[in-house]
């Protein structure tokens, strides 16, 4: 194979895997808002982005907004290791672009959690994950 069909066979699979990837991490989202309705909580936003950075979903649980970060992967310990310190920083300030365009604005009650999709497609859902 020439050099540039190589290129373009491995521009394919990456595109390929690309797709697959959003696909993946749609299908969580779609599964995790499912999670939260059934629990009685309404789905607010979903993949809301703001200059800051994006929240996968926000949810609104009584009085309080709930902004969960979703992550997939193998198992729940492999999913929970995908998020990382730039991922909270992004997340945190899209929440505070977010409550801008709220009535109490940044005193409204938030919480953030990270619900985990495994291979299976079991949820997990770390309630408050990022408290201090």
């Amino acid at each position: 194979m020439s050099r540039c069909g190589y290129a373009k066979s491995a521009a394919r699979v990456r595109a390929i895997a690309g797709a697959r990837g959003h696909l993946a991490g749609q299908s969580a989202e779609d599964a995790v808002a499912a999670h939260y309705h059934r629990a009685g909580r309404d789905v607010v936003a979903r993949r809301w982005r703001g200059r800051g950075g994006e929240v996968d979903l926000v949810a609104r649980d009584g009085d309080e907004l709930v902004f969960v970060e979703v992550k997939a992967s193998r198992s729940f310990a492999r999913a929970a290791e995908r998020v990382t310190q730039r991922q909270i920083a992004r997340l945190l300030a899209a929440a505070a672009e977010f409550l801008g365009d709220q009535p109490l604005g940044q005193a409204t009650p938030v919480r953030f959690d990270v619900a985990l999709v495994d291979g299976l497609g079991r949820i997990e859902v770390l309630e408050n994950a990022l408290c201090a």
